[in-house]
């Protein structure tokens, strides 16, 4: 079985900052430090992956999304901004993507096929964004998540990559991430904070179970490889935070020490392709 390896390429202290902190301010060269990492860890195993980019990144750092095209890696969407689909109205969704598409394009010198939304904010009531999409000439989108959580997440969406037709005649394959069933529950598994959290066994043995009837989609950030200090303007923006902003900075800290070899057991332990090709290879169900 070939999985799906896709790397969402966000500035972290961008986005949590615009997020919950009101911060503006550009995206920091720590996502060219990070994602380089990714880049050498792959390159190091001859492993090709999707990189899901936000168009500030791109406008920002240019040159890093060159370098990800140039090592062959497939280069997909990842909105303009980090903002969630449902604070967006559909025209503003729109109008981000196609800004966001000139600028990966212009910066990848090829076209993008692929999208995912930030923070996985495309659910059921937000499935409008699918037509959007679909009729942009998008092929592909991967921004659900197959289980009931708080802040994403769509309950009762089958887990296998799948085509899903649409208003006017239009369609989309959606490629939902990975998720396994613990006791009647849908649970996600093997990528983000889920990767961080849970004991290098625990995430095998999901990939080992995802891999009887699915390819698994996996995801990461490169900041969640990241143990530099945060920069003194994030830090100045943390210290007048409200308590709760100041927890959820240290629940997204657990566990990045982890992340670098866990990431690289799963490489050595299974097979994995961009998310364009695993949908080739594994006819959408």
């Amino acid at each position: 079985m070939v999985n799906a390896l896709t790397i969402d390429v966000e500035d972290y202290y961008n986005v949590f900052a615009r997020d919950r902190l009101a911060w503006d301010g550009p995206p920091t060269d720590a996502v060219v430090r990070n994602t380089s990492r990714l880049l050498e860890i792959l390159d190091g195993r001859g492993v090709k992956a999707t990189f899901f980019v936000l168009g500030e990144v791109a406008e920002t750092f240019a040159g890093l999304v060159a370098d990800i095209a140039a090592a062959g890696h497939e280069v997909g969407l990842h909105g303009l901004r980090h903002h969630q689909v449902f604070r967006r109205s559909p025209e503003q969704f729109r109008q981000d993507l196609t800004e966001a598409r000139k600028r990966i394009e212009d910066a990848a010198g090829a076209g993008v096929r692929g999208h995912r939304a930030p923070a996985f904010s495309i659910r059921e009531e937000t499935r409008w964004a699918l037509e959007i999409l679909a009729e942009e000439g998008l092929e592909y989108d991967s921004s659900v998540v197959p289980f009931s959580g708080k802040r994403y997440g769509w309950q009762g969406f089958a887990p296998g990559i799948q085509r899903m037709e649409l208003p006017g005649g239009l369609s989309i394959v959606e490629a939902p991430i990975a998720t396994i069933r613990l006791c009647g529950v849908s649970l996600p598994a093997c990528g983000g904070g889920y990767l961080r959290r849970f004991p290098k066994w625990f995430t095998l043995w999901a990939m080992r179970r995802i891999q009887r009837v699915r390819p698994a989609v996996v995801y990461v950030h490169p900041y969640e490889l990241d143990l530099a200090p945060p920069p003194a303007e994030f830090q100045q923006h943390l210290a007048v935070a409200v308590p709760a902003i100041r927890r959820f900075h240290a629940v997204q800290l657990r566990g990045r020490r982890t992340v670098e070899a866990k990431l690289e057991a799963m490489l050595d332990g299974f097979r994995f392709a961009p998310l364009a090709d695993v949908i080739r290879s594994a006819p959408p169900e």
